[in-house]
């Protein structure tokens, strides 16, 4: 099947190349054209200049972008330029209500939808080693299965269309409190006049150890927030989750507290921080105040 990718961000650019390097990408596209045109030169596949050249040429497109918004754009202009029978997989975040409209629309065009979205971060987007949690029809993840095979090593059917994204906002909701707690924790050990690196060394290997810890802490103790995940991208998604709560009357404290220090700091301009980021307010909090 010709697979073309839409969406080459951090997480987007790991996940075609992996496509790529397994003989299964032919196209891709970004709204921005020259990241478009550098990533296509370097797998040796075509860039298109807009999303309907990209689906003619396709059987199979995948999508990773930021909003609903935004997917929700793009399924619209796949819908009236994939022929019958193809599939659209979306790896984005969002809710599992836009979801479900983009399952809706598409079949009227007799298009099949997978809600894919994925975890493991930018690492696990360039090693193809990330999670992946789909919703829609399972007979459609059979038949695309080798695809998805190139980028994820797990690869969970949920349910139903929304089934996928209502899973990553278990998943979104969950990050957030191993933010809080390592963030929390580390700015304790720092002003206990611990040396983090072999705070950290120990604890990883320990009952508390976790892969945020071990992938995010040493940056941390150095002050160094590279993405990995962005900030501000946590705290749209955290929106969701919240918005997806209040639908259901389940309370979720931790999530509006992050979304309150996410909020702060984005007010401060670190919204493209990696999330670990958090650690700036959790150490001004400290006896020490180290910045």
């Amino acid at each position: 099947m010709r697979t073309g990718f839409i969406g080459l961000g951090a997480m987007g650019s790991g996940m075609a190349s992996n496509l790529a390097r397994a003989g299964l990408l032919t196209a891709v596209y970004n709204r921005t054209p020259g990241t478009a045109t550098t990533l296509a030169a370097e797998l040796q596949v075509r860039a298109y200049d807009t999303i309907a050249a990209l689906a003619e040429t396709v059987d199979v497109v995948i999508s990773c972008v930021s909003a609903d918004s935004d997917v929700m754009d793009v399924i619209s202009q796949l819908s009236d330029s994939l022929q019958p029978g193809s599939v659209v997989i979306d790896c984005s975040t969002i809710s599992s209500e836009t979801a479900q409209r983009a399952a809706e629309l598409l079949a009227e065009h007799q298009i099949a939808f997978l809600d894919a979205p994925v975890s493991g971060g930018v690492e696990g987007a360039r090693l193809g080693k990330l999670s992946m949690m789909v919703g829609g029809d399972p007979s459609v993840l059979e038949q695309v299965q080798p695809i998805l095979a190139a980028i994820s090593s797990r690869i969970v059917h949920l349910g139903a269309n929304g089934a996928g994204q209502a899973c990553k906002a278990v998943n979104q909701i969950m990050a957030a409190g191993i933010n809080q707690a390592v963030c929390e924790a580390l700015a304790f050990a720092e002003a206990q006049g611990l040396d983090l690196d072999k705070v950290i060394d120990v604890v990883s290997a320990g009952a508390a150890g976790n892969w945020f810890l071990q992938h995010r802490g040493h940056n941390m103790a150095k002050g160094l927030y590279m993405p990995g995940f962005k900030l501000a991208l946590h705290h749209k998604d955290l929106l969701i989750c919240q918005a997806m709560a209040s639908k259901t009357a389940v309370a979720c404290p931790l999530t509006d507290a992050s979304l309150d220090d996410y909020a702060t700091l984005i007010e401060q301009g670190h919204g493209d921080d990696d999330i670990s980021g958090l650690f700036r307010l959790k150490r001004t909090h400290t006896s020490r105040n180290i910045i």
